[in-house]
């Protein structure tokens, strides 16, 4: 029996426009000719797995749709949640459509996690098939690459999970990275059968809204409408509060593969950075008196730039109306000037410059500085300056 995807496509972006009124989810976002989306439904058209299944609300159902047709998936379902209710009642009412059977496998994947390797996660999910029951879950984990407190991890024993910590602080991180923890990625995979028994176990309630949201849905051209008034009872709960940290029999697969969430400026910063040579063009290079800058990608309402300045050079001490922006430090030891303090920074380290705020960099050093840089903003172009001091005489 081939592996049923299940794509968990619900997200709305918050995290990456907190005070924006319109998000833009970040599944759909346009990172240069491709989305996180349509990189996961690439990723699912191995022989393993069966046809996808994406869970989704109304307002997204036409994005949906037009990536299925460019990525050339004709067959597949979705499922259409009438509310937003966290992963637990996604995961579930997935599960329970009709056509699934009983001992089906499922993998549930995020619709925003950008995975490298894919070979060694594939090869992953075939190995353990076997090993799925009627009670039991696998998770994946990722091995970390640093202390992060934007990610979930979970500690083993002998591969089961015996304890899950939720974004802890980055000391704590590094404790429990010592201990041999992993990132947890958000990916399960586990058997229907085993996901009705869970819910029925660990969460009547939500399975019995959700089972009468899907026995009450209407189908049409591929779609499945849950019942909104049984849905909307449903307790939003996350799949791991809801059943993860109630049952005991969680395996863990252990993956050292390149894995993100894109969940913050800081890794989409990072992940232009990584693969700046794609993104690059002679044309978008701009030479300034303190070095120069490129422009890598100019996305709906971001633009991603690399600023390279030369050891002594000074950027003019300035403010912008209209854009925000988030640096991470690649190379080089800049000082900051930010309203009235002052941070020296050193690589892989980040920074939040908000609309209006002063601020400048400075390279005191012998060896150059490299920065990556995202703007954001409704309106950005080099206009939106206003300089305060400048050692260039540009004001």
């Amino acid at each position: 029996m081939k592996i049923r995807p299940v794509i968990l496509c619900g997200g709305a972006g918050t995290r990456l426009w907190p005070k924006a009124k319109k998000h833009q989810a970040k599944q759909f976002i346009d990172f240069g000719n491709w989305t996180l989306l349509g990189k996961t439904l690439e990723r699912i058209k191995a022989s393993i797995f069966d046809t996808p299944i994406i869970s989704t609300n109304a307002k997204y159902l036409r994005q949906v749709k037009q990536h299925l047709k460019k990525h050339r998936i004709r067959k597949f379902k979705i499922v259409l949640e009438p509310a937003k209710r966290n992963t637990a009642p996604a995961i579930l009412s997935t599960a329970l459509i009709k056509d699934i059977p009983n001992e089906q496998p499922l993998i549930f994947l995020a619709a925003d996690h950008l995975i490298e390797k894919v070979g060694l996660l594939n090869k992953a999910i075939k190995k353990n098939q076997k090993k799925l029951t009627h009670n039991n879950i696998f998770i994946f984990g990722i091995k970390p690459t640093m202390p992060s407190s934007e990610f979930g991890y979970f500690l083993t024993r002998n591969n089961k999970v015996t304890r899950f910590v939720e974004k802890p602080k980055e000391s704590k991180a590094k404790q429990i990275i010592s201990k041999k923890g992993y990132w947890n990625s958000g990916m399960f995979y586990l058997r229907k059968d085993s996901i009705i028994n869970n819910f029925k176990k660990y969460q009547p309630n939500i399975y019995r809204n959700c089972n009468k949201a899907v026995t009450k849905a209407k189908y049409k051209s591929d779609v499945y409408y849950l019942n909104k008034q049984a849905f909307t009872k449903v307790t939003a709960k996350s799949f791991d509060y809801a059943i993860l940290e109630k049952t005991r029999d969680i395996n863990a697969i252990k993956l050292d593969i390149p894995w993100s969430d894109l969940g913050s400026w800081k890794e989409i910063c990072k992940m232009y950075g990584r693969n700046k040579r794609q993104y690059f063009k002679k044309k978008n290079v701009f030479h300034k008196p303190w070095g120069s800058y490129v422009n890598l990608f100019n996305g709906k309402e971001f633009l991603i730039k690399e600023l390279y300045v030369k050891p002594k050079g000074v950027l003019s001490l300035q403010k912008h109306h209209h854009r925000a922006e988030h640096w991470v430090i690649t190379h080089g030891k800049p000082k900051i000037t930010l309203n009235k303090k002052y941070f020296n920074m050193k690589p892989d380290e980040t920074i939040f410059i908000p609309v209006g705020a002063i601020h400048r960099i400075e390279n005191p050093n012998k060896k150059s500085v490299k920065i990556i840089e995202a703007q954001l903003g409704s309106i950005i172009n080099e206009n939106d300056i206003i300089r305060y001091r400048d050692i260039y005489g540009r004001i």
